[in-house]
């Protein structure tokens, strides 16, 4: 029997996102009005043998709760396994991964691949639900190659998921083409447990739009979060007031210099990293595609620090 899913403060959920959602990261989006954040997305087989760098990435505070694990894996036992450790790790829900479009994941037959085996998601799902007390949520998409949305979501209901993330593409689809909202709703509108929906979520209207088209209970923001945290202050603005609202070029600095921080105090602090954040935090903002050519250059922390402080 699936046990009730947390009650969550707001609407907007961080996704798992690959090298991108670390501690330090999902702290900022806590702090920006996320109500629910996740690890990236974890090897089940790894965690099973308490392998050390992936136990890092599993790294997590009380500041963060409610706090997610998402991991994957076509191995029931390790999937098993690692949901019974990330639970003494003190994480609050587990999620499992049936939707990831990565043509490496995909070709270890996980992830995305799985919703071509329906019988194997319900083993999975059953038998990890059954092995911890947190709930276990799932993410999905609406199919490998065709929409079998409804029928694979009832599939993870029966077997005792607790919640349901539906990122509406295919996984043929990858992140092309327009997701398939529609799709979202009719899902929500089969099943009786929390639908998340994912996909094109990018801003306060796109939020609203989906809400109001699909009736789910949360959205799940991705790509539009990536070196933008504050986009969840953005978004429950909209949705609190209608008002649309902008960091200034100072804001997003600042941000990128309170992650650094972040990524000291809890051990995962790299060149290569504030690279990459550096680059991120200022898309768009005036001389950022200077900027990213010097910042390939680069290879001391005191050089990003300087060109960092001079875009303000």
């Amino acid at each position: 029997m699936a046990k009730s899913f947390p009650y969550l403060s707001g609407k907007l959920v961080l996704a798992p996102m690959h090298d991108i959602t670390n501690i330090a990261f999902r702290l900022m989006c806590k702090k920006y009005g996320a109500s629910l954040v996740s690890t990236e997305l974890l090897s089940a087989n790894a965690i099973a043998r308490e392998n050390n760098a992936v136990m890092k990435l599993a790294l997590t505070c009380k500041e963060e709760k409610p706090i997610v694990c998402q991991i994957f894996s076509n191995n029931t036992e390790n999937m098993v396994e690692s949901a019974k450790i990330l639970e003494r790790k003190g994480f609050d829900i587990i999620d499992i991964n049936f939707g990831c479009p990565s043509d490496k994941i995909v070709k270890q037959g996980s992830g995305g691949y799985l919703l071509k085996r329906k019988n194997k998601i319900g083993e999975i799902v059953k038998r990890v639900s059954d092995a911890i007390k947190k709930p276990l949520s799932v993410k999905i998409r609406l199919g490998f190659d065709k929409n079998e949305g409804i029928e694979i979501a009832k599939i993870c209901e029966k077997n005792g998921a607790s919640a349901i993330v539906v990122h509406a593409r295919t996984v043929k689809q990858g992140y092309s083409g327009k997701a398939d909202w529609d799709s979202i709703k009719e899902i929500k509108n089969n099943i009786s447990i929390s639908v998340i929906g994912n996909g094109d979520v990018v801003s306060g209207e796109s939020a609203k739009a989906i809400l109001d088209k699909t009736g789910c209970d949360y959205i799940m923001i991705g790509r539009a979060a990536i070196g933008n945290p504050f986009i969840f202050h953005e978004i429950n603005e909209y949705l609190k007031t209608g008002k649309i609202i902008k960091q200034t070029a100072k804001e997003k600095i600042n941000d990128f210099f309170e992650y650094i921080e972040l990524a000291r105090k809890y051990g995962i602090f790299s060149v290569k990293d504030a690279r990459l954040r550096a680059q991120e935090f200022t898309k768009g903002l005036p001389g950022s595609s200077k900027l990213r050519q010097s910042l390939n250059k680069v290879k001391t922390w005191e050089e990003i620090e300087e060109m960092m402080r001079k875009m303000t």
